[in-house]
């Protein structure tokens, strides 16, 4: 086994550069304890520091190194049967993580000790925190970084960046609250306690304004900390006319008031948000 995270990386981005090298046992052992460092939390796609989020690539180009070398194999859990390449997470209870029938967590996701998913799905490459509530039928995209005491509600898309691998992830913060059917993708960041109230979608192109001073201010690709967003509207021309597109406003912030998770509904309540 690889002793440092440097030489992991630089098997795994030579293997990556170059995949006749997948024929050495040494690159596919790097591959496979990168994933399994991933699985475990010792490693993650993407990490938070003092000037912003960084990704590593290289975990990146291990998982989809990961892909070429796996084989498809029948699953079989209970009275369910799987096909693929990736088995499922193991070891749920004695990480203290609950996961509802039939919510899936892939294997080389990570996620916290005390999070809930229900019928939802936790895809490869994704980190959960602890306290996090993956609601049914939401899914956590491939590599998606999902904060502590994050609620997701029902139908919640949280979209997977694998390739490329400098891209970035969706990121959704500590305390953020997702509304039903609210769709982030592209690697939109949504900041800490930020609410999104049903339906709303993010793309990295989408305008997220703010319209609560006597001016609009204009975001793309991050929701402002404890911001409380909904969808919205905005016209634009072009050749063949004059038409509405999507956009997403900001229409207030969170008060101290509304911090605990249990007074979210309460928030969106103040600003006739649905949830």
């Amino acid at each position: 086994m690889a002793t440092s995270i440097e030489e992991l990386s630089q098997r795994v981005s030579a293997a990556f550069a170059d995949r006749a090298l997948l024929k050495d046992a040494d690159a596919v052992s790097a591959v496979r304890e990168t994933l399994a460092r991933l699985d475990a939390g010792e490693l993650r796609v993407a990490e938070k520091g003092p000037e912003g989020w960084r990704v590593n690539a290289w975990v990146k180009e291990a998982i989809l190194l990961f892909f070429a070398v796996s084989e498809m194999r029948v699953m079989e859990v209970g009275p369910f049967e799987f096909y693929d390449k990736v088995p499922l997470k193991k070891g749920l209870e004695a990480a203290g993580v609950r996961v509802v029938p039939p919510g899936t967590v892939r294997y080389g996701a990570f996620v916290e000790r005390g999070a809930v998913v229900m019928p939802g799905y936790v895809n490869i490459g994704a980190r959960v925190g602890a306290g996090t509530m993956v609601d049914t039928w939401a899914t956590v995209g491939s590599c998606a970084q999902v904060g502590r005491h994050v609620h997701l509600s029902g139908g919640v898309g949280l979209g997977g960046v694998l390739e490329p691998p400098s891209a970035s992830p969706v990121i959704i913060e500590d305390g953020a609250f997702l509304g039903s059917r609210s769709i982030v993708v592209e690697g939109v960041v949504v900041e800490e306690e930020a609410v999104l109230g049903a339906n709303v979608v993010l793309t990295a192109s989408t305008q997220i304004i703010d319209v609560t001073g006597p001016q609009e201010v204009v975001h793309k690709g991050r929701v402002p900390a404890r911001s409380v967003v909904i969808p919205g509207m905005r016209e634009k021309e072009f050749p063949a006319g004059k038409y509405m597109v999507p956009c997403a406003l900001i229409i207030g912030q969170r008060k101290a008031s509304t911090d605990q998770k249990t007074s979210l509904n309460a928030a969106l309540r103040e600003f006739a948000v649905p949830v």
